[in-house]
């Protein structure tokens, strides 16, 4: 007999499951943050890069140890038809064809324990991890993607292929649910998501580390290209999504204001910001206090700083109290008297792991 129209009795309870369907329906699955690299709050262009830092694109940090210089963009370059409008590209302005054996280049995303207890990991019933993503490079060959368990020094590695040049291709890579070494449960580093783009010796010279194991320096890279063999060479991803099971779903497109929440869980920038209270004719005195909420909560206690203050009546800006809800500044009075005194800066927070 057939169906007209779909309803509770044609369908029973557990007919439909996760298992059965194409997609992984849980609300976010993805596990990176800002894997579209829609936000980029401390801007969209960073250059002249040597060392480790946060540069353009949230969460996503560079991993420079004497491997070149180079240029972070937050690019408009982007796989046809798969809805992303923002790429990273990373582009080489000085090379390093020969790195010495300590050198490494990487990006990465570091990740809270306790984002990732569901994971079960450290037990038998350890979940598998399948990363996807879209790259793009005129640099052709083999890459190496890494999982890094900072808790109990463990990591898996596996490769992947850039097979033509200057075309964007979808990765796809399942990583093993790892028996051993659970995850504090907390807000700090457990996981650390990797792409490596060069390594020296120290990191090529052994065999590379497919299934979970202690930490060998010499297994982590095998078989890596150098990226940073030319200042022609350039490399561009997107779409990164780090989810459990072993089949990669579709990306998960989240709206604007809940990424850009989720990033400035770990770094906010604010420019322009204004405090302002009535003067008093003592030098010194406090004369205005205000408490900025970012309207959420940092991952810790941030560090902040401050730059392109302009006082008017006023002097010494300066933290008087913080949290993982709020930071308050206060002004001191330059000894005007009953007039409006203000200050006037751009200001970081930093809570980034």
């Amino acid at each position: 007999m057939a169906i007209d129209k779909v309803t509770s009795a044609a369908i029973a309870d557990d007919a439909v499951t996760d298992a059965k369907l194409s997609f992984n329906s849980n609300q976010f699955r993805n596990i990176i943050i800002n894997g579209d690299m829609s936000v980029a709050q401390r801007g969209a262009s960073a250059t002249g890069k040597t060392s480790n830092g946060y540069y353009t694109v949230d969460r996503f940090q560079a991993v420079i140890t004497s491997q070149g210089t180079w240029t972070h963009t937050q690019s408009t370059d982007v796989p046809t038809g798969q809805g992303f409008a923002k790429s990273l590209k990373i582009d080489c302005t000085t090379a390093d064809a020969s790195p010495a054996a300590s050198d490494k280049l990487q990006l990465r995303q570091k990740i809270e324990g306790q984002n990732l207890q569901y994971l079960k990991k450290g037990t038998s019933s350890a979940e598998s991890t399948t990363l996807s993503f879209w790259v793009r490079s005129n640099k052709t060959g083999t890459y190496i993607c890494e999982l890094f368990d900072t808790d109990n020094s463990r990591h898996i590695n596996k490769s992947y292929t850039i097979n033509s040049a200057d075309t964007w291709e979808k990765k796809e890579i399942t990583f093993a649910g790892d028996t051993s070494g659970t995850l504090t449960n907390d807000n700090g580093n457990s996981i650390e998501c990797t792409w490596w783009l060069g390594a020296g010796s120290d990191f090529t010279s052994g065999t590379l580390q497919t299934s979970w194991g202690s930490s060998t320096n010499a297994n982590r890279a095998v078989g890596q290209v150098n990226l940073a063999d030319s200042t022609s060479n350039e490399w561009y991803i997107t779409g990164v999504q780090l989810e459990a099971g072993e089949v990669a779903s579709d990306f998960e497109f989240l709206p604007v204001d809940v990424n850009l929440r989720r990033c400035r869980r770990y770094y906010y920038k604010y420019d322009n910001y204004v405090i302002s209270a009535q003067a008093r004719g003592s030098t010194n005195f406090v004369c205005g206090s205000n408490s900025i909420s970012h309207g959420g909560i940092f991952r810790a206690n941030p560090t902040t700083t401050e730059s392109n203050i302009t006082y008017n009546r006023a002097q010494n800006l300066g933290v008087s109290s913080k949290s993982t809800e709020f930071v308050s500044y206060r002004i001191r009075s330059n000894g005007t008297d009953g007039a409006e005194c203000s200050a006037t800066f751009d200001l970081e927070f930093d809570a980034e792991l």
